[in-house]
């Protein structure tokens, strides 16, 4: 029986897995890629106040499917980013369909490309009661929470559809040890807790989305100060986190995760903090919306690539996984 570089004996398999070819790499990559555009293109709308530059939905006004002169520059914003749902539409099919040949062995990356395929209609769903409800901010906030899932499933395939052959014929022990691990799954808690609190913050300030838009009532000095304890939360974690994977031995594709998660929370950190001094001006704000998306997906590729049995990639330089995971003999 053969073992893996932790020593875990190889998986027993009926025959081998096949490793995604290179279309279906580049369409997860692309999978990742538009649903954060999305996002950026959605925070757009909202901090242009056109988030009711199209009144209507599924149409754009009660006798138009597409913007009309009437609607002015807001009607465009807003159905432009729209129409970006069928780019990211198209790239949720092809992906299906770049998996369907090898969806019997390869059901990981069947199931993961279903799913970001299935999320496209629940935001239209959502989108459109959020116009429905004149911009409602929770209803707002679910939309924004449904694409950072999207993002995490996305995250996964792009992971899942880079593993080799060889990654396939074995599981291997995971890569953070038993001290890493929890605080690998506690960071990614915690920036989950971030982001939602985060969403609920932009709900009660002024970039509404319409200026006629409700706030969702909550004060927007109490919650930021809310909003910042799982920061500091996390910036310790991951202080621990960076002494661990420095000054023990240390898997090199942990390593360099939670470096990379290290350095998008420091990132947001200070974008966060100048946006609120300086009031939220709108460039800022779009771009603590781009962090969160990033600090998304960092946290998931920390937490992946620390708990998954099976990680794309060499070891590099490590010897052993964090905290006393044995080496192979």
């Amino acid at each position: 029986m053969s073992s893996t570089s932790a020593g875990v004996p190889a998986r027993q398999s009926t025959g081998p897995l096949p490793a995604a070819g290179r279309l279906i790499r580049s369409l997860a990559v692309a999978s990742l890629v538009a649903n954060i555009v999305i996002v950026v293109t959605g925070g757009a709308v909202r901090l242009t106040a056109s988030g009711l530059g199209c009144p209507e939905w599924p149409l754009c006004t009660a006798d138009s499917l597409v913007t009309t002169p009437q609607m002015g520059v807001h009607g465009i914003i807003e159905f432009g980013n729209r129409m970006l749902t069928f780019v990211l539409t198209a790239v949720a099919f092809a992906t299906v369909f770049s998996v369907w040949r090898i969806r019997a062995q390869r059901r990981d990356l069947w199931w993961l490309s279903i799913g970001l395929l299935a999320g496209i209609p629940a935001q239209a769903v959502v989108g459109g009661i959020t116009v429905l409800t004149g911009l409602n901010p929770w209803i707002v906030g679910l939309h924004f929470i449904i694409s950072m899932v999207l993002i995490v499933a996305a995250v996964v395939l792009v992971n899942r559809a880079w593993l080799s052959s060889g990654d396939l014929a074995v599981r291997h022990a995971p890569l953070a040890g038993k001290t890493l691990r929890p605080l690998l799954g506690a960071m990614g808690v915690l920036s989950g807790i971030t982001v939602l609190l985060g969403v609920m913050v932009t709900g009660s300030g002024p970039h509404a989305g319409d200026h006629g838009a409700a706030r969702n009532g909550l004060n927007p000095d109490l919650i930021t100060r809310v909003h910042v304890v799982p920061v500091y939360l996390l910036v310790f974690a991951l202080a621990v986190a960076l002494y661990l994977v420095f000054r023990r031995t240390a898997d090199a594709r942990v390593r360099k995760a939670v470096v990379l998660l290290a350095v998008v929370v420091l990132a947001q950190a200070v974008i966060g903090y100048t946006q609120h001094f300086l009031h939220l001006p709108i460039a800022l704000v779009a771009l603590h919306m781009l962090g969160a998306c990033l600090l998304t997906a960092a946290a998931a590729q920390a937490v992946f690539t620390g708990y998954a049995k099976q990680v794309p990639g060499s070891a590099g330089d490590a010897a052993a996984p964090v905290s006393g995971a044995p080496a192979g003999r």
